[in-house]
């Protein structure tokens, strides 16, 4: 079964407040929003001391095994950026 391609007008409907939130509107409640805001602050947060950590493990104590491991934690807090970015970009709120 092929996969449907979305229109861009469709995927902008899809971005919309009530998209993500199944309960949205059950008992009066507002729609869910998300910190897309915090989350950014704080992957970038994450990234640079991810990063400082993996330089000062790798040149100050020389231990290549716990720097590649603060590596992969900035990698990841990179990736984590690169969606936040992608759905602020989409306009999602938050």
């Amino acid at each position: 079964m092929p996969f449907r391609k979305y229109t861009s007008q469709e995927r902008e409907e899809r971005a919309r407040e009530d998209y993500h939130d199944p309960t949205a509107g059950i008992g009066g409640a507002p729609p869910a929003r998300s910190a897309l805001t915090l989350r950014l602050i704080l992957a970038i947060f994450g990234l640079l001391g991810c990063t400082a950590g993996a330089v000062v493990f790798l040149v100050v104590v020389s231990q290549p095994v716990i720097s590649a491991l603060w590596a992969f934690f900035a990698a990841v807090a990179l990736a984590d950026i690169a969606v936040v970015t992608r759905r602020k970009l989409r306009g999602e709120p938050g």
